[in-house]
């Protein structure tokens, strides 16, 4: 394993958000979000299906 500094860290991440830009952000997060709603009212529309 090789014995990372945290500017190496740093460094990996700036390179990493420069490749994919503030737009790959904005679409991750609203990716994250829309499955959150997903997993959310899926599991609300099961509850309602079991007769409760």
């Amino acid at each position: 394993m090789e014995n990372l500094q945290p500017e190496d860290k740093n460094q990996k991440f700036k390179k990493w958000f420069k490749r994919v830009g503030i737009g790959g952000v904005i679409f991750f997060t609203v990716k994250g979000i829309a499955w959150l709603f997903v997993f959310y009212y899926g599991a609300e529309l099961f509850q309602d299906c079991t007769g409760k």
